[in-house]
């Protein structure tokens, strides 16, 4: 993506459909003008008189307890500098929005207009009763350490400020880590910290308190060294004024056991590198450049191990693997300060939760076959959902055991479940989709590219590299369309009508032939229908010219799943073709099958349909825990509708015991575990968390996906193609951009799990 276009795309991310990237959205029911009278006049005024009659009473009737400020003046954002409070915002809506979907936490952005400690501090004071912590962000050195001191001090709620604290504790994790697999001690490692900032300061304060010998730190800003010599350095960069006068850097990294950079990119030379210590520690954390290119530095040490900010190398140094998670602990406990036993607290519990097994979920996210503990992975991955179930409660236990928590956690088999169920309010799933396409991308055909917004998808997944797309129509009009969008990349363009694919098209057709002329279809028809868009794609995948297909944006489902069926092979195995959606509900993922195919199954279908929508769950990391719905329970109605259902259920359980599934169940019950426990306590979904549902027709199943993501704005991936040889993709008809991405990401995936099988074979 050129310059032009990707400030285009990140100013109408944030312009439309509405200005900025957060909202306040309701609690509680407003409907009726009894809801009213409650929330407000005058049904309002009796939490009001309990909370003036015991203050902690606004936890118990406010939102106070899961609200965090994010407070900044706009005086160091990002690599932007003093941009100012407005300039600010864009930033600290983006804050909001991590801290929301990583933890479930509630945010306020508050830029306030003053660059004196005093005033900014008294602002923070007056406002500080509205909110159960305070997040400090983007304010410079040194007024971001004395405001934040004195915040922590004055204050009885949690204050924070990120910028130093969040990139110290992920590096102290890794640096642990790091010393364990390099055999270094702690206590004589020997680091280089290149920058001087609140970042790097935090670091070194933070190393200081695992272990780290303070006169074993040589400290470097853009005017060198820190030395005894110099007299424009803060009270707090005094501590780390112990650099030999005249030093540089390549002379101070000669032996170093560590070096971290929180500075400029490219600064780091190779000379600079081999002059380190065996098994050298590298934190190259400048963005987007890194102190040392990772490419460069492994190709100069091949005992190394790295470090960066960035996503695309192993072991990035991430601020969200911290602090959603550390406010959330230090809320759920009422913690009156962050203090240095909480943070500890996580240092250590990322560091060891590196050492544990991955979960396939987070392999699959990352493509790897199976992350272990060792030189490139020394930190646990942002999309690991375990963080917040490991993290969290290891900083509320902190919190408790140093004296500052004012609301103990007794049951922490609850908490944990009640975390763990916060994971579910975001689209935590296309992330890990994406980003797995991202891993292996292959050529996918979008075989209506001749269309406006399926062109906006192919440019899409192009510029975030999930996959290579192939652009399939009219060829003029393709082109008169990228000049529109601004798309100028040089792809492939395939216009299966015009004379320069008479060739291919004419080989396509005397195969489809070969294989279809003893049921009815002449050469001539075949010639015809390879001018067809859809034939004419499904035949480039069986041919290997691309790895998948995706097409239905303009045409009915009917019309193009045809072609499809009539010219790909059933998957080795599969007899029944089917679809699922992926549906990201406030409670996760579900799968819905079948949603586009088998109007009315058989019990032997259903039985099939539920295998193999169980392997695509697992495909992407999630353990199916399904329900095969109807209208009736358990055998509460003999009508052959219900009885078929019961049926499948019986095949599965006696020859696929290993699957967690039960039926036939009402929708209400199935999703409701305490229900379904309370009333069927003998079925093997009682007190479990279902998230797929098999349905007995093509009806419910089609009606209920579409129900729910136009009624609930429940977002949706499908219908996904199950039990086809090839990755042949079909959106609804008039899928939007979004949608077309997403199904693309899964055609990449399909393809990728295609290839593992016949590699494997």
């Amino acid at each position: 993506m050129n310059k032009d276009s990707k400030r285009r795309e990140a100013l109408l991310y944030h312009a439309k459909p509405r200005p900025g990237k957060i909202q306040v959205v309701p609690t509680k029911k407003y409907a009726t003008q009894r809801d009213l009278s409650l929330a407000y006049s005058p049904g309002v005024a009796e939490p009001c008189l309990e909370i003036a009659k015991d203050v902690n009473n606004v936890y118990k009737y406010t939102a106070k307890g899961n609200l965090v400020a994010v407070i900044t003046n706009g005086t160091a954002v990002l690599g932007l500098g003093d941009i100012g409070p407005e300039a600010s915002k864009p930033v600290m809506e983006g804050k909001g929005l991590l801290f929301k979907i990583f933890a479930d936490i509630d945010v306020f952005d508050i830029e306030i207009d003053t660059k004196n400690i005093e005033e900014f501090i008294q602002t923070v004071k007056n406002i500080a009763p509205t909110f159960g912590g305070i997040n400090l962000e983007d304010i410079k050195a040194p007024e971001s350490f004395e405001i934040e001191r004195r915040l922590v001090e004055e204050l009885n709620i949690p204050v924070m400020h990120d910028d130093q604290h969040g990139t110290a504790i992920i590096s102290s994790a890794a640096l642990l880590n790091a010393l364990e697999l390099a055999d270094k001690k702690i206590e004589t490692a020997k680091i280089v910290i290149s920058g001087a900032g609140s970042a790097a300061l935090a670091c070194a304060n933070l190393y200081v308190l695992l272990g780290v010998n303070p006169d074993n730190i040589i400290m470097f800003d853009k005017d060198g060294v820190l030395s005894s010599e110099r007299t424009d350095l803060s009270e707090i960069q005094l501590k780390y004024s112990k650099g030999i006068p005249g030093i540089n850097l390549q002379g101070a990294l000669k032996g170093a056991d560590v070096f971290l950079g929180l500075s400029a990119g490219n600064i780091l030379t190779p000379p600079m590198l081999l002059g380190m210590a065996d098994n050298p520690i590298v934190f190259a954390m400048a963005n987007p450049d890194p102190e040392i290119d990772y490419n460069l530095a492994i190709g100069t040490r091949d005992d190394i191990i790295m470090a960066t900010g960035r996503s695309d190398y192993p072991n990035q140094v991430n601020n969200v693997l911290g602090f959603p998670y550390i406010f959330r602990g230090a809320l759920d406990v009422r913690a009156t300060k962050i203090n240095e036993a909480m943070k500890m607290a996580a240092v250590k519990a990322l560091a060891l939760l590196a050492k544990e097994s991955v979960p396939e979920q987070v392999n699959i996210a990352y493509g790897e076959m199976k992350l272990v503990f060792g030189r490139e992975y020394i930190i646990p991955k942002p999309f690991d959902p375990r963080l917040i179930s490991i993290v969290a409660p290891a900083v509320a236990k902190a919190a408790m055991d140093s004296g500052v928590a004012l609301n103990p956690i007794t049951d922490w088999d609850k908490y944990e479940e009640e975390l763990l169920d916060r994971l579910g309010n975001d689209n935590k799933m296309v992330r890990l989709i994406t980003n797995r396409a991202k891993m292996d991308p292959k050529k996918i055909i979008f075989a209506e590219a001749d269309h406006l917004d399926v062109l906006k998808a192919a440019q899409i997944v192009m510029e975030e590299g999930i996959c290579h797309p192939i652009l399939l129509g009219n060829k003029e009009i393709i082109l008169e369309l990228k000049e529109e969008l601004g798309f100028y990349a040089d792809l492939e363009i395939i216009d299966p009508k015009i004379k320069e694919e008479d060739e291919r098209r004419n080989r396509f057709a005397n195969i489809y032939w070969e294989s279809r002329k003893r049921k009815g279809i002449s050469l001539f028809d075949a010639q015809k229908l390879m001018r067809e868009r859809n034939y004419f794609a499904a035949m480039m995948v069986n041919e290997g010219y691309a790895d998948g297909v995706v097409t239905g944006h303009s045409r009915s489902y009917s019309s193009v799943v045809k072609p499809m069926l009539q010219l790909v092979d059933k998957a080795p195995g599969a007899s029944i073709i089917a679809t699922t959606n992926m549906m990201m509900t406030s409670r996760g993922p579900m799968f819905l099958s079948d949603t586009a195919i088998n109007i009315d199954p058989s019990a032997d279908d259903l039985a099939k349909i539920a295998v193999m929508t169980a392997k695509t769950a697992r495909m992407f990391g999630v353990e199916p825990v399904i329900a095969m719905v109807s209208y009736s329970n358990f055998g509460s109605s003999s009508d052959p509708r219900a009885s078929k259902v019961r049926d499948a259920v019986a095949y599965l359980h006696a020859n696929h015991p290993d699957l967690i599934i039960d039926g036939e169940v009402q929708a209400d019950f199935a999703l409701n575990p305490e229900m379904l426990k309370e009333k069927f306590p003998f079925s093997k979904l009682a007190g479990k968390k279902v998230n797929t549902l098999i349905f007995p027709n093509l009806d419910s199943a089609n009606i209920t996906y579409k129900l729910l993501k136009e009624l609930n704005k429940v977002d949706s991936i499908g219908p996904i193609m199950l039990g086809m040889s090839k990755p042949i993709h079909i959106f609804q008809l008039g899928a939007s951009v979004e949608e077309m991405v997403n199904m693309a990401a899964i055609a990449v995936i399909d393809a990728q799990e295609k290839q593992k099988k016949q590699i494997i074979k």
